[in-house]
């Protein structure tokens, strides 16, 4: 049997960490080689590993044929999904699968919308192509995470080091944490990297630290409660001689009132007496 190693297609799948390749080779010594190798022709496109190993250790395996595929691209694109729907993958990986499959389907769209005229005036009924995956929350549904780890695997393949991007493979660190170390510079990325997790999470705490100082610093001094305007005191003076003087002229009244009814009670009754 003939089996051509494509370099491309090898490399395109992270390889796995020594643990996992560890893990692997155990089980294929224990139990053999249970699932068939895929290819494309000749092309290996799935089992790389487990081929190497079985070669190796001249473990017996099978091959299954796929010829579906037009060209590589549609190789690759079958790849990222087979391994997206393995549940060992990690958050990681799958984040980083999602994103070249968006490069991927970006591209053929943006070939399919130049030709689009030619296309259409050649067959009014050509199958239209797919979307492309053009927000973070696409691309988050695609690999099953969130749309915030996303923005951060973005931040590691752009800014980490090669260490660095080493240690969150391994899940030595998480994305969150690799995604803050990710902004120090190369040297002190590669620092932590080398201390391990300890170090990394150490690193990882003074980026926070000072990214929320640096928050507080340019944070705007919060403005103090405005005072209501102070009721004039000369305005409340007059109202309170107003209102005592009122009073005051009640209470008179009141007393006039009381004498008058005196007044007509001590007449009627001398009325009465000299009846």
């Amino acid at each position: 049997m003939n089996i051509t190693i494509n370099e491309e297609l090898r490399a395109y799948i992270d390889p796995l960490t020594e643990n996992e390749h560890a893990a692997l080779e155990r089980s294929l010594l224990a139990e053999g080689c249970r699932d068939a190798l895929v290819l494309w022709g000749e092309v290996l496109i799935d089992g790389h590993n487990r081929y190497a190993i079985c070669r190796q250790h001249d473990i017996a395996f099978k091959t299954v044929q796929n010829d579906s595929f037009a060209n590589i691209e549609d190789v690759q694109l079958w790849m990222i999904d087979n391994h997206l729907a393995r549940r060992s993958v990690s958050d990681f990986q799958r984040g980083v699968l999602a994103l070249r499959k968006k490069e991927i389907v970006t591209a053929r769209a943006r070939v399919s919308d130049q030709s689009a005229p030619d296309a259409a005036e050649s067959d009014d009924t050509a199958a239209p192509t797919a979307k492309p995956l053009q927000t973070r929350q696409d691309i988050a549904r695609v690999a099953g995470i969130s749309s915030n780890a996303i923005g951060q695997i973005e931040k590691i393949q752009k800014t980490a080091a090669p260490e660095l991007v080493q240690a969150v493979r391994a899940g030595t660190i998480s994305i969150n944490a690799a995604a803050a170390i990710a902004s120090l510079p190369s040297a002190e990325q590669v620092t932590a990297a080398a201390g391990g997790r300890k170090e990394l999470q150490q690193a990882a705490r003074q980026v926070r630290e000072q990214a929320r100082e640096q928050m507080r610093a340019l944070k705007p001094a919060a403005k103090p409660v405005a005072e209501a305007a102070p009721y004039p005191i000369d305005n409340a003076l007059s109202e309170v001689e107003a209102l005592r003087a009122q009073a005051a002229a009640l209470s008179a009244e009141n007393a006039l009132l009381r004498e008058q009814v005196a007044t007509l009670s001590a007449a009627l009754e001398a009325s009465g007496t000299a009846a």
